[in-house]
């Protein structure tokens, strides 16, 4: 959708809106943690993000790049920089290609910085020389398929020798030869901004404005963009920020409650704006700390229009079914299914047989960041009481014993969701008992489609969920499990080897959904499922993340390497459903999973983790990251109203 669509439709709600900035990482580290972060800032409802080209064009792969990831895995409008710095036209082509092949319809047509060791910025031989020459080309090219934002510059821009009434000139010319919004350069000084607005509507230019906001993280870094954007810092700001300049975290909370005022002020005046976009760096605090003491919070039609992330790309737009095993390896479905011609919509037939990409053959991998995680384990898994203490520490969010959290696993992209907090009880003890949970979800009965935990979808609806586990089985367990869920009901499941050998007691493999949504005037909705032939390509993948933890450990920790590779060659990987949505979630032997399982022998005690106690202890014990102990009376310890603390706890 066109960014001055939602900027329309969001006026006609009266609703504030906002959007953040990203630039490309320009390492795969950088862009793994960065994906990590756009997903979890996702969930602040932005209604757009815009990805920077780079200085001097450096990183113009990688931002088409990033625009394809944002449209097809985290469905984000998204709004391409492109500059003319070192672009010849058939560079600039080649850019908006892909723009327009990954469904973006926003562009940000920019002159560009200069050159990377250049002062001076100087044409490049078959290029545009001003933004309003690239401006026309993309009219020309493409007609009305792009909006086109420019740059507007409150103070000037920085390097211009021209008036401000010259540049408003310009301005004017660029919005007349097919310019449909302007983003501003940063600022602190917000009546500058309001005057610079006021002047530019009284030059007959109509367009959104959509003003520029730099969150304020620490000193050095606000003087670092201050200096070298040469941006105009009002005397306010510098009395309050300068006598705490040493102590970052007292700058990021006056800085934060300083840009908070700015965009009061901005978003109360007369000039109807009512759009906040965010420089973040690549950073998450500081924006949501502005945005929270703002009181903006998501609507929900924006972040969870599906129980999963809807992607904008090409063929997707339609797409609203997905089978329930991809749920925390999002990259990996949309890899997996990138060849296919159509996408289920509103149905998932009987008839379909859907044709994934192979596992080889699709890079399928644990991610880097978890990678790194598992290969710092201090308790390697070298028997099924370490495999079960693992996960039953990742799924609970336990701390083990020894201070180690487990952040991820390998077959979890994403950090646990809040509905699992449900159901946390539960996982903790199903995977004390040796049954290692990858993924779950609690049942739901009619949950409003605006429940913080469980919504998804259109304002006035009601959402249900069946009670689903999928989790990793060892044989000689399996006999005993199917034969409880061969005698119950309501329970279907399908239990598959490495080597493809199913049990099942499920007489139709056809889709079985496991979520759906009524809202007013529209079909129900079924966007998650549970089926046959998706679960058998599931498996190749489940067992292949396995064997690559095993990997991991095979010139290090040898017995570990073994272990785990015994585990995923011998062992099942099964899921149930429970079909009844109405059965309680709550602790005990009605629950809907844990019946299942409660008569089985526990592995691992609750004395292999953490009680609140002993992270208290630990914390007094001065493990603070910083390799210092302290003494209680230390007036540098940080822990700090020890005494109170402790005292709250025991009450």
């Amino acid at each position: 959708m066109k960014i001055s669509q939602k900027l329309a439709a969001a006026e006609a709600e009266g609703r504030t809106s906002w959007s953040f900035e990203y630039f490309p990482p320009k390492t795969d580290n950088g862009f793994s943690n960065l994906y990590d972060r756009i997903e979890r800032m996702s969930e602040l409802g932005p209604i757009f993000i815009d990805i920077t080209w780079g200085a001097g064009g450096t990183t113009s792969n990688l931002t088409t790049d990033f625009v394809k990831m944002a449209h097809q895995n985290f469905g984000l409008e998204t709004c391409m920089h492109l500059t003319c710095t070192n672009m010849p036209k058939e560079k600039i082509d080649n850019a908006l290609k892909q723009a327009y092949e990954f469904g973006c319809e926003n562009i940000l047509a920019l002159r560009g910085d200069p050159p990377k060791g250049t002062d001076e910025w100087t044409a490049t031989d078959g290029g545009f020389e001003h933004a309003i020459d690239l401006i026309k080309h993309i009219r020309l090219s493409y007609g009305d398929h792009f909006d086109i934002a420019v740059a507007g510059f409150p103070e000037g821009h920085p390097n211009s020798i021209l008036s401000k009434d010259q540049e408003t000139v310009y301005l004017r010319e660029k919005i007349d030869a097919g310019a449909n919004f302007i983003f501003t350069q940063m600022f602190y000084d917000v009546e500058i901004f309001i005057d610079w607005v006021r002047r530019i509507r009284a030059a007959g230019i109509t367009v959104p404005v959509i003003p520029g906001i730099m969150p304020i993280q620490s000193w050095a870094q606000f003087k670092r963009i201050t200096n070298f954007s040469k941006t105009i810092i009002p005397q306010h700001f510098l009395d309050q920020l300068e006598p705490i300049q040493s102590d970052d975290e007292a700058v990021r909370k006056v800085g934060t409650k300083l840009i908070s005022d700015m965009c009061r002020r901005i978003l109360d005046s007369d000039l109807g704006i009512k759009i906040l976009h965010f420089y973040t760096m690549n950073l998450e605090r500081g924006t949501k700390m502005i945005l929270d003491e703002l009181k903006l919070t998501p609507s929900r039609d924006i972040t969870n229009p599906l129980p999963w992330k809807l992607s904008l790309s090409g063929k997707r737009r339609t797409e609203t079914i997905r089978p329930i095993f991809w749920a925390n390896r999002t990259k990996s479905y949309l890899s997996r299914t990138e060849a296919w011609d159509e996408f289920p919509n509103g149905r998932w037939g009987d008839s379909r047989s859907p044709a994934y990409g192979e596992v080889d053959g699709y890079g399928i991998n644990i991610n880097p960041v978890t990678v790194e995680l598992l290969k710092e384990l201090k308790l390697k898994p070298k028997s099924d009481i370490d495999l079960s203490t693992i996960f039953a520490a990742y799924c609970a969010g336990k701390t083990l014993i020894n201070g180690e959290k487990i952040k991820y696993l390998p077959w979890s992209d994403i950090p646990l969701s809040k509905e699992t907090s449900k159901i946390q009880k539960i996982l903790f003890d199903i995977n004390r008992r040796g049954f290692l949970t990858v993924n779950s979800q609690p049942a739901v009965d009619g949950a409003k489609s605006s429940d913080p935990v469980h919504g998804w979808g259109p304002r006035g609806g009601y959402v249900y969920q069946k009670a689903y586990v999928e989790f990793f089985c060892r044989p000689d367990k399996i006999k005993s499990l199917t034969r409880k869920l061969e005698n119950d009901p309501d329970a279907t499941y399908y239990a598959i080897t490495r080597t493809g050998d199913i049990i099942t007691n499920n007489t139709n493999p056809g889709p079985n959904a496991v979520t759906w949504g009524v809202f007013p005037g529209k079909e129900i909705i079924q966007p998650t499922i549970v089926e046959l032939v998706s679960f058998i390509a599931w498996k190749d993948e489940a067992f292949e993340l396995g064997l690559q933890w095993a990997e991991l450990y095979k010139r290090t920790e040898p017995k570990s390497y073994e272990f785990l590779r015994e585990v995923m060659n011998s062992w099942y990987l099964v899921n149930i459903v429970n079909n009844d949505f109405r059965k309680t979630n709550d602790y005990g032997p009605n629950n809907s999973l844990y019946k299942f399982f409660e008569d089985e022998a526990l592995l691992v005690d609750e004395d292999r983790f953490e009680t609140q106690g002993d992270e208290i202890n630990r914390n007094i014990n001065g493990n603070y990251g910083n390799g210092k102990t302290y003494d209680l009376i230390d007036k540098n310890c940080p822990v700090k109203n020890i005494q109170n603390g402790l005292t709250k706890i025991a009450i």
